[in-house]
């Protein structure tokens, strides 16, 4: 049996933690078995308890209070400690097996983006606990608003891939927000089309010309990397949200790694020769 998993990560409030209850109650409906790793030492848990917590290792309060740390540099310490205390985490997880597990990191994007971090922390999972990895980049739809905003958070989907290493999807959250843009309006962000940003420098006439350059270039960049598209999510939606799941069953090959049923014993139906 493989050991699967997705790491659900994202900047605050794109709706992580809504994704992960969603897809262990998705996963629950059809019998498989899903557990919650908390990697936010600030989070509490929603519909579905934490089957691991970080908290019961390290709480970001108790950080920020003692060490007289902010959030930010709080939240960093509280990693660096996991990462001196894996074995931690290995005891934590144990000998799940036939099992998946759904990862869900803090909304600090530095820390899968700039900081190593969390990518150490991605490598010891695959290679000493031998997890099949995935990594689902959530992006709040209302960034599409803000055509600069948008191709910001392209970037910082893409630095994800970059730094982490593993398979991964791109996804756009709370896309029932979007009901009033056309559908080939919102294609041009689920596959980001560059001209959007050259065509907001082009009618705004106030814009600095070298931001404008600047901004087609990124634009450029991410087209012709080729690496970002996002599947549109609307995490109350039953038909989205599996979707999605399928992509990460893909991704991760979960459904290789799934031993084979045995057939139904049958007694052969012949007829006897005359």
């Amino acid at each position: 049996m493989s050991r699967v998993g997705v790491l659900v990560m994202g900047p605050a409030g794109a709706g992580k933690s809504t994704l992960c209850n969603a897809l262990v109650k998705e996963m629950m409906s059809v019998g498989r078995r899903a557990h919650i790793v908390n990697l936010d030492p600030a989070a509490n848990p929603k519909d579905y308890e934490f089957t691991v917590d970080i908290k019961d290792l390290v709480s970001l309060e108790d950080v920020m209070e003692e060490l007289d740390l902010g959030p930010n540099g709080g939240l960093l310490y509280c990693f660096e400690f996991l990462l001196n205390n894996l074995d931690w985490l290995d005891e934590e997880i144990g000998d799940y097996e036939d099992e998946f597990l759904i990862f869900d990191c803090p909304g600090q994007i530095e820390l899968y983006s700039h900081f190593p971090v969390v990518p150490k922390l991605v490598k010891h999972i695959r290679q000493n606990l031998q997890f099949n990895l995935c990594a689902a980049y959530l992006l709040e739809s209302s960034f599409v608003i803000d055509r600069s905003k948008f191709f910001s958070g392209v970037l910082s989907a893409m630095s994800a891939m970059l730094m982490l290493e593993v398979p991964h999807i791109n996804i756009m959250s709370k896309i029932d927000m979007l009901k009033d843009v056309p559908r080939r309006e919102l294609k041009r962000y689920l596959n980001p089309d560059p001209l959007l940003i050259a065509e907001t420098a082009d009618v705004n006439e106030d814009l600095n010309p070298k931001y404008a350059e600047l901004s087609r270039s990124i634009a450029k960049l991410t087209e012709e990397f080729g690496m970002v598209q996002f599947l549109p999510l609307h995490a109350k939606n039953e038909d989205s949200v599996k979707v999605i799941l399928s992509y990460i069953d893909d991704v991760t090959q979960w459904q290789e790694g799934q031993e084979p049923k045995q057939p139904l014993e049958q007694e052969p139906d012949f007829e006897e020769e005359e």
